[in-house]
């Protein structure tokens, strides 16, 4: 009898060994280390205690005490953001989405205000959008859709670098100039949407732009690589139009790269040239009547 009960007692043992065994492998095998799972079990916890916490809080009419009493738990417990992971970023500088990231005054896990940080990320220029989310214990994943630039805006002596809708992504020095037209003049980065509709008409110029001139408020001066500066009319239409027909002119005569300084086109019935010397041709447009020749020069 002692025997046998001897050999259950180790038989009972061998079974317990077997299964502490069997939840040791289990453990190995999951794709967390033991230190994230402690902390894992800390927020259960935590969330448990918050509950509660909340749940008291609410009888008594305080959320806010709740909140923040579960809030300070779950920081105390290592739930509080101590890295960010920056995704998406090719162009802008990352150290301004880490300031907003590491600068909130609460950084409990629990209780980070997401929507708030990504309305601050949406205010730096290079950010067209961005995504918030946790990643526990301790990081904030921020996922960046940045703004892709289109143009130099130039304006009052400082050059900025602008997107398609005008936004003002970063300053650039002259020494530094990217490969992108210039655009001049008051509200002149907010006509760029403008100016790239309008190129489409003329694809085979587009490539040959160097930068533009936003005119009075109402009209553009383009500067074309070789040199010469177009002129044209007011007006979304009659711009197009007179832009079709440089471009219908400039690929049956070379009109581009002959030295000549100025086309005006201002006028729809008169195709002006200005040349280096300071005499002035006149050409009249296919469908337009002819014009006496005139020198005027003026902008507007």
């Amino acid at each position: 009898m002692s025997s046998k009960g001897s050999v259950a007692g180790r038989g009972g043992r061998g079974r317990s060994l077997k299964r502490q065994s069997w939840v040791d492998k289990l453990i190995e095998h999951l794709p967390v280390s033991e230190a994230t799972l402690q902390r894992m079990a800390s927020w259960a916890i935590v969330g448990i205690f918050g509950a509660i916490l909340v749940a008291i809080s609410i009888y008594l009419g305080l959320p806010d005490v709740a909140r923040q009493q579960a809030a300070d738990m779950a920081a105390r417990a290592g739930f509080e953001v101590e890295k960010v992971e920056v995704r998406g970023v090719e162009r802008m500088d990352e150290l301004p989405v880490y300031n907003i990231a590491l600068g909130q005054v609460d950084r409990s896990m629990l209780s980070l205000d997401l929507p708030h940080v990504r309305q601050q990320m949406l205010k730096l220029g290079w950010v067209k959008d961005a995504r918030i989310s946790r990643r526990l214990p301790d990081t904030l994943v921020v996922d960046i859709v940045e703004r892709d630039p289109v143009a130099v805006w130039q304006h009052d002596g400082q050059l900025h670098l602008i997107d398609v809708s005008g936004v003002v992504l970063q300053s650039v020095s002259a020494s530094a100039m990217p490969d992108l037209p210039l655009v001049v003049g008051p509200n002149a980065n907010r006509q760029t949407a403008g100016l790239n509709k309008l190129m489409e008409n003329a694809p085979a110029l587009k490539p040959m732009l160097a930068g533009a001139t936003w005119v009075g408020n109402r009209r553009w001066d383009l500067r074309f690589q070789s040199g010469e500066t177009l002129s044209l009319p007011e007006g979304d239409t009659q711009s197009a139009s007179a832009l079709v027909n440089f471009a219908r002119m400039d690929g049956v005569n070379r009109l581009l790269g002959r030295g000549i300084v100025r086309f005006d086109m201002r006028d729809p019935d008169r195709f002006v040239l200005r040349l280096p010397q300071g005499r002035v041709e006149e050409k009249p447009m296919e469908g337009a009547a002819s014009a006496a020749a005139s020198s005027s020069g003026e902008e507007g």
